[in-house]
């Protein structure tokens, strides 16, 4: 019986992991190891790590965290979790049962890549979700947000801030208003409503955007929103409850809609960032170890 099983082992779940193993509790990770920014080249805006890598700065988090005895990881891929009057048990692929009193899931988000050819090996290279990620390293180049109506009007307001060379591709006709589209040509963002056939780029590095009507569009990042869905549908099958966005609902304090179950990280909030990851996981940690102390104490 562990004290916590932690099921995802990115930034959320190794912060979890080390603030129980400090906790003196019995941990078990499960990861399955294919983190959603795998093919990112960068990791920034994360103080003390800006400019590294994500595998480098997961390594040495993997390094530190598995150092405290009582913390262990397994590279398996958990499929099925059910409660008990014990607890939980955790199926895995490799057919083995874990028992533990507490779960912690940090299991991210699947990314669903659109029908454009080029989009997914671009994706997390040149294809961005994040400025603050990201958008300081490509300041005042010519960039892209591929997007349309609403959510594309919001993310020229919030992408004009760092190049006023912009321009939405709507990939279709365009359903922004007629307000709207005043407003983008006043800060010069120009409208493009082409249908895309596909990016081409070298390496995941966006070179043109081509058009089905054969016209060319040179360009050196995008921004865009891709679907998603959880990566794990287990906290479904347990009860917890997801938002009308998608993502798994918490309180304040990481806590599930389900007893004894938690969550961290990019599967619940939009605020897709390493940093953000890492402290949700601080808090989840810390209070699964408090509701084990109050329970037994």
């Amino acid at each position: 019986m562990h004290d916590v099983i932690i099921i995802g082992g990115s930034y959320a779940g190794l912060s979890a992991a080390m603030t129980l193993g400090r906790s003196m509790r019995k941990v078990l990770i499960i990861d399955s190891g294919k983190p959603c920014n795998r093919q990112t080249p960068y990791s920034h805006n994360f103080i003390t790590h800006d400019g590294e890598t994500p595998a480098a700065i997961a390594q040495k988090a993997r390094e530190q965290v598995l150092k405290y005895p009582t913390v262990q990881l397994v590279n398996d891929t958990a499929l099925s979790a059910s409660k008990n009057e014990n607890g939980c048990e955790i199926i895995t692929a490799s057919e083995t049962a874990y028992h533990t009193t507490k779960i912690i899931f940090a299991t991210g988000v699947l990314d669903i890549m659109p029908d454009v050819k080029g989009f997914a090996e671009c994706w997390g290279i040149s294809i961005l979700h994040c400025p603050y990620c990201h958008g300081y390293e490509i300041r005042d180049k010519p960039l892209g947000i591929i997007a349309n109506g609403d959510v594309a009007f919001e993310m020229c307001k919030l992408i004009q801030h760092w190049s006023k060379t912009l321009t939405l591709f709507c990939n279709g006709k365009s359903t922004l208003s007629d307000e709207q589209q005043q407003q983008l040509k006043a800060y010069n963002i120009s409208v493009v409503g082409n249908e895309i056939e596909q990016l081409v780029h070298d390496d995941g590095y966006v070179k043109h955007i081509a058009f089905k009507d054969g016209s060319l569009k040179t360009i050196e990042a995008i921004f865009a929103r891709a679907a998603f869905e959880q990566h794990s549908k287990i906290p479904e099958t347990l009860g917890c409850a997801i938002t009308e966005q998608g993502f798994l609902q918490i309180d304040a304090f990481q806590k599930t809609t389900v007893a004894g179950v938690y969550a961290a990280g990019d599967c619940t909030t939009m605020m897709r960032a390493v940093s953000y990851a890492v402290g949700m996981g601080t808090v989840a940690g810390a209070m699964a170890n408090k509701e084990l102390i109050d329970e037994n104490f």
